[in-house]
């Protein structure tokens, strides 16, 4: 007798404490689901879709870089082989403007955040039966014109004209020997070396593993700014510019006797200061 083949699925979500809950719930509702990748980013969930070829896929709807619905339509023109089909695709969103009509026509699915067990239950519900009507080799329109109108009419509304991105919010670090959520607003600046990111406050030093080339895509720019290829600096709290003897421009931090020094790429932020 055949073993059933395990439905494979890759979840992404920026943050990871709400990946781990939708984890945890997906446990819960459907325990023979196999989750192959976690992704913190849309560009990392379409590589990790072409990856492992999953038969589903968990999106936010807003990830910094590239949102779900880009990724979404990314994965939707993704080759598809004699042994794979494009994957559903199930948002995830703290957003109920995005349940528009057509996940309730099952071109898509959605999940509000918190994901709740038993709205939950019904996306699986939903998701089995389209995943067994393609196993059935009938008609679904998984990467069909309705879902490609359905992406279109999300992107449109995500990153339309006027919108404001969704820039990072908290810095998830570790402090010690404890792991601290810490308002972004409340970040002085972040330096990268080789292998963590400090994270500078007021009052604590955290570190994180997160390069300083992903964090200048998921910051405002208008609030921190680049000065350095290891450094952001918090535009609020720069508290003056000098040179030192060799001609260095240094940004003095607010509170703080430690001088942050700016390469020559990025000295023009500071003319006539």
């Amino acid at each position: 007798m055949n073993t059933p083949t395990p439905i494979r699925a890759v979840l992404a979500d920026d943050e990871r404490l709400m990946r781990e809950q939708l984890r945890s719930r997906l446990t819960e509702v459907w325990p023979e689901l196999e989750i192959v990748a976690e992704a913190k980013n849309g560009l990392e969930a379409v590589e990790l879709t072409r990856e492992h070829k999953p038969d589903l896929v968990f999106l936010d709807i807003r990830m910094p870089g590239l949102t779900g619905v880009d990724a979404a339509r990314q994965i939707a023109q993704l080759p598809e082989d004699d042994d794979w089909l494009v994957p559903e695709i199930v948002f995830i969103t703290a957003y109920d403007q995005y349940a528009v009509e057509a996940f309730e026509q099952g071109v898509a699915d959605y999940v509000l955040k918190p994901a709740e067990r038993d709205r939950l239950q019904l996306t699986v519900a939903r998701i089995k039966k389209r995943l067994a009507q393609r196993e059935g080799k009938e008609v679904v329109e998984t990467s069909s014109a309705p879902l490609q109108q359905l992406l279109h009419k999300l992107s449109a509304q995500v990153n339309g004209a006027g919108a404001k991105p969704a820039y990072l919010q908290w810095i998830q670090a570790t402090v010690g020997q404890a792991i601290q959520m810490i308002p972004v607003e409340d970040v002085l600046f972040f330096i990268s070396d080789e292998k963590y990111t400090r994270v500078q406050t007021a009052k604590i030093e955290a570190l994180i593993r997160k390069p300083i080339k992903e964090l200048v895509d998921e910051l405002d720019p208008q609030l921190f700014w680049q000065i350095h290829r290891s450094t952001l600096v918090n535009a609020r709290a720069i508290d003056g510019i000098t040179r030192d003897f060799r001609g260095r421009q240094l940004v003095g931090v607010k509170g703080l006797t430690e001088k942050l020094e700016v390469s020559r790429s990025y000295t023009h932020l500071f003319k006539g200061m």
